[in-house]
């Protein structure tokens, strides 16, 4: 059995964080069963110049950059939901999806968006880029902003991925607002909901403002936390008789660090849910000849969960990922739309 076959076959579904459609086919048949975009991969398939042809058309049509944007987007994930909708149909709707985030500049500090603004946007745009899907969900940061826009987007009947969700009262105020949404439909058959949960940032985080932790402990921090959400998560879940599973995304799964293994969180969360592996990552996993078993339900000593919960404020961690996370969530739909200004004046200029 192949490295992502075992890791399938412990419980995992394996998405793909990329909506590159060679990646996707190549990824579909190694076992992935669904896929998630943002701008920082809309932007890297168009440096390649392979959808210069496309982009032409679009600007032929006399769109504006952010339409352009928009429009791209949209094309790239439909072909990727069309690669997963057996998937869908095949599991009921319980796998099978593509991500399709929102606009990123509704955070950007820059922007001063009144939070009312904010919110109602979200919903506006959830509505209008779900309608008509049956395998794509909507990607929202858990914002004040993005978590205040779930309730009535759930009620609506739209798919969603929470992401952006660093600690456990994120995760709270995200299922908690999704749960009354769903209660105001008037059929629960087809509610499907996820929570991305980051991993990595949390350990560049400790690394950085926590170092007096352990060695035991340095490293574990963001597995440690998104375990412990993972297990709230189906504890939470179990007892509301639901057709569909409401499932965990561990997201942020590319090691930062040189030293650590390729395959570092994509092994301790292999058994359950659902991990986002950047296209490298499943490479490297493909050549790495291990054979991955169930360790989603397995921490670490005692010791080492006591020296965390001691030492790591885990509001001051919120506070200070989502202030990096917002930056790091609006700066690259910025790249993208000047990207795509420069596509628009080399593509012109040709002609």
């Amino acid at each position: 059995m192949s490295p992502l076959a075992s890791l399938i076959a412990s419980g995992t579904k394996l998405w793909l964080d990329s909506i590159d459609p060679d990646l996707v086919r190549e990824n579909r048949a190694a076992g992935a069963t669904g896929a998630t975009s943002n701008p920082v991969i809309i932007s890297d398939l168009i440096r390649t110049g392979r959808f210069d042809e496309q982009l032409q058309k679009l600007l032929d049509q006399g769109l504006s950059d952010d339409d352009v944007a928009w429009k791209l987007t949209d094309q790239l994930v439909r072909e990727a939901q069309a690669v997963f909708l057996p998937v869908w149909e095949q599991t009921k709707g319980n796998d099978g999806y593509v991500s399709f985030e929102l606009d990123p500049l509704l955070e950007d500090p820059q922007g001063n968006i009144p939070h009312a603004e904010r919110v109602r946007r979200y919903i506006e745009l959830g509505k209008k880029w779900s309608s008509g899907h049956k395998n794509r969900m909507i990607k929202v940061p858990a914002t004040p902003a993005g978590l205040e826009a779930l309730e009535p987007l759930c009620a609506a009947g739209v798919t969603l991925n929470v992401t952006l969700v660093f600690s456990p009262r994120q995760y709270d105020a995200a299922r908690q607002a999704m749960w009354r949404g769903a209660q105001k439909r008037s059929d629960r058959s087809h509610f499907k909901s996820v929570y991305s949960i980051f991993v990595s940032r949390v350990d560049i985080y400790t690394e950085k403002h926590v170092p007096e932790l352990s060695p035991a402990a340095q490293g574990m921090v963001g597995i440690v936390n998104a375990k412990q959400i993972w297990a709230d998560n189906r504890d939470w879940w179990a007892t509301k008789n639901l057709p569909l599973l409401q499932e965990m995304i561990f997201a942020s799964t590319g090691t930062k660090k040189p030293e650590d293994p390729p395959w570092k969180y994509v092994e301790a969360f292999a058994g359950s849910d659902i991990e986002t592996n950047p296209p490298a990552t499943n490479e490297a996993v493909a050549k790495s000849g291990r054979s991955f078993t169930r360790q989603v339900d397995k921490l670490p000593p005692k010791p080492v969960l006591d020296e965390i919960a001691a030492k790591v404020d885990v509001a001051k961690m919120e506070t200070v990922l989502m202030d990096e996370g917002i930056k790091k969530f609006a700066d690259p739909q910025k790249v993208l739309l000047k990207l795509i200004a420069e596509k628009r004046r080399s593509l012109v200029g040709a002609k």
